[in-house]
């Protein structure tokens, strides 16, 4: 028979057995509510549209809904200032880009946050190519006669973008720095306000993410000069590349990705890293994104660790570009 003092003894074993899963099993219960999605750019726009896509997905896998909040200003970095300030309990994250986590450290002397420092990597979702664009009436026909048009023309013609260190801002001055002209920036609250300008003619041309571009090139009320990266894109096939079309130093690829404020738990990033990647192989996801342009991320480029990389490198390498229109 158990002396009184085995039996204590036993029983407190058991309740320390019982402590030890208690934490694993508490972060298992994540999510045990709705998410916040925050979106650094207006409705409409690449960010918010491949952010819709894939958290509607992510939502089935976690069982909890994802609420997108557009929160737009400064090229971004209103919202990113903001998520970073969040609560690091997995409720609120961010769909950052190469904009809001890259072009902002050299455009912003003064950011509120640090890319690296103020988040916690989850998943890439999309690389989204950058095109030339211009309004449907723009003189130029192809590329060449485009980079001629606007150099002799510097001074008046124009170009449109989503606010200072967006994605759309932040590779115009890259092209612009390879024209070596500075045509007037028209600034807009979203790379969607931006479009519809374009659209109207209000603006001449600018730099954007594929996803944006594809429904109106096709309706035919803009013109897409060319794709900046080195093969066609198989969603607008007709459109050559830059090295085809005459231009080959501009080179230029945004992405997307997801990140939670810095502290959030690894078991949370890791069950929102799962969650991402389930529906970046869901072929309903994928063939939705793909037909908007998107370039969907290999396995390898998927994890956590390697989006930190990607966003070390793009700050490396836009820092140069854009530190002298600071």
């Amino acid at each position: 028979m158990m002396s009184i003092r085995s039996l204590a003894g036993a029983c407190l074993s058991a309740l320390a057995a019982l402590g030890a899963f208690a934490v694993p099993a508490s972060a298992q219960t994540y999510p045990t509510r709705t998410i916040t999605m925050i979106v650094p750019f207006a409705a409409g726009g690449p960010t918010d549209v491949i952010s819709r896509i894939v958290t509607a997905h992510m939502a089935q896998t976690l069982g909890q809904s994802i609420v997108i909040e557009n929160v737009v200003g400064a090229g971004g970095t209103t919202a990113t200032t903001r998520a970073a300030r969040a609560a690091n309990d997995g409720y609120t994250l961010i769909t950052g880009h190469m904009g809001t986590h890259a072009a902002s450290v050299p455009l912003y002397p003064k950011l509120a946050y640090h890319p690296e420092k103020d988040f916690e990597p989850v998943a890439l979702l999309a690389g989204t190519p950058i095109l030339i664009l211009a309004r449907k009436d723009f003189p130029p026909k192809d590329l060449k006669e485009f980079v001629a048009y606007v150099k002799a023309n510097a001074e008046k013609v124009n170009a449109a973008h989503a606010g200072i260190g967006s994605v759309s801002h932040a590779s115009c001055e890259l092209l612009n720095s390879i024209l070596d002209v500075k045509p007037v920036g028209v600034p807009f609250n979203g790379t969607g306000p931006a479009m519809n300008a374009l659209v109207a003619g209000q603006v001449d041309y600018m730099c954007d993410q594929i996803v944006n571009a594809v429904p109106q090139i096709k309706a035919g009320t803009i013109k897409a000069y060319a794709v900046a990266t080195p093969e066609r894109n198989p969603s607008l096939p007709e459109v050559p590349t830059t090295t085809e079309a005459g231009l080959p130093a501009f080179q230029a690829q945004a992405w997307n990705a997801v990140f939670a404020p810095k502290g959030t738990s690894p078991a949370i990033v890791a069950t929102l890293n799962a969650a991402a990647i389930n529906a970046l192989d869901d072929d309903n996801v994928r063939k939705r994104l793909l037909d908007l342009g998107s370039v969907i991320p290999a396995p390898a480029n998927r994890t956590p660790e390697a989006l930190a990389m990607l966003v070390k490198n793009e700050i490396a390498k836009w820092t140069p570009v854009l530190k002298p229109a600071s």
